[in-house]
């Protein structure tokens, strides 16, 4: 079990991962938890990271901070991806070890597989072949991390380790209208076009790419279930073990926004990785499996949304 008595630095937890991880430990009775929002502490930053941790010395580090956006922003700003990424990993990930942390939890992404990897994704593929391009800096700096953890672990007997998510959703998501993922993006389209009646909405692609969506409540548990084991995989896939259609996916928006629209597709936009399936396997081998279903985590999620929208307070960085 988690020793609720322990200091856990959670780094990003104004992020929608690391804000479902806070919420989460709190509701564990974890009162002993350190927050630095990037005014505080820039991660980038190799000296400012190591006063932090020298000052702080926690028992227990999450990384759920990274720089991330859809694939419009990974496509016009690689390098700024490959940079900040590496950057953060490297420095927490290092001053962590250097200042006495007994454990480190790195969560990245399923970019990081191959692109033409065998569905479902498990975690043996990795480095097996070529990535997507689309959003290879991003993917490249998430190896780096996770390989960092693996080789730390080895060298100095740390339990540093990884676990990597599917595309997530819900509480805190990122509503830009350019540079917010999959279903923020969707939400917004389409209830933007319900409020303007609109006819039609338009989705990037053929819509016949397969994607995983996994609720940031389902992912919050899965990594203090993680954080709990003796002894944690290197690396673990995180998941639901279901995938759907992008067009599916919009046809389950639409119907819990209730657009009465249709939807078209723009197959002159990129469709990123044909399928992305996580083999949750793993996992479910060590005694978690997800409870949130895609349809239920919708509707709350536009519901949250809507919440957001009426008080002002939607994240649109």
């Amino acid at each position: 079990m988690l020793d609720i008595e322990s200091k856990i630095y959670v780094a990003g937890h104004n992020g929608m991962v690391g804000s479902a991880i806070v919420r989460h430990l709190s509701q564990l009775g974890c009162s002993n938890l350190v927050t630095r929002d990037r005014a505080e502490l820039d991660l980038t930053n190799q000296q400012a990271v190591e006063s932090f941790f020298f000052e702080e010395t926690p028992d227990i580090v999450i990384l759920a901070a990274a720089k991330v956006g859809g694939i419009h922003a990974n496509n016009t700003y690689p390098a700024d991806f490959i940079f900040d990424n590496l950057s953060i990993e490297l420095n927490t990930i290092n001053s962590a070890y250097r200042n006495g942390a007994k454990q480190l939890l790195f969560l990245g992404s399923s970019c990081i597989y191959p692109k033409m990897a065998p569905q479902p994704l498990k975690e043996d593929c990795l480095l097996t072949g070529s990535l997507e391009p689309t959003n290879e800096a991003y993917a490249i700096a998430k190896i780096a991390g996770l390989k960092l953890c693996e080789y730390y672990r080895k060298q100095f007997g740390v339990r540093f380790h990884s676990m990597m998510p599917t595309n997530l959703y819900g509480r805190g998501d990122n509503y830009h209208p350019e540079h917010s993922h999959l279903l923020p993006a969707l939400l917004r389209r389409f209830h933007e076009a319900k409020l303007e009646n609109k006819n039609t909405v338009t989705i990037w692609g053929t819509g016949t790419p397969r994607r995983e969506l996994m609720n940031v409540d389902d992912l919050a548990s899965a990594a203090i279930h993680v954080l709990q084991l003796d002894n944690p995989p290197d690396l673990v896939n995180a998941g639901t073990g279901i995938d759907h259609s992008i067009l599916e996916i919009a046809e389950i928006v639409k119907e819990v926004i209730g657009f009465k629209g249709e939807i078209d597709t723009d197959p002159s936009k990129p469709d990123g990785t044909p399928r992305k399936l996580m083999d949750i396997s793993l996992l479910e081998s060590q005694g978690w499996s997800p409870s949130v279903s895609l349809e239920e985590g919708i509707k709350d999620t536009y519901q949250l949304f809507l919440e957001e929208s009426e008080r002002g307070n939607l994240r649109e960085a």
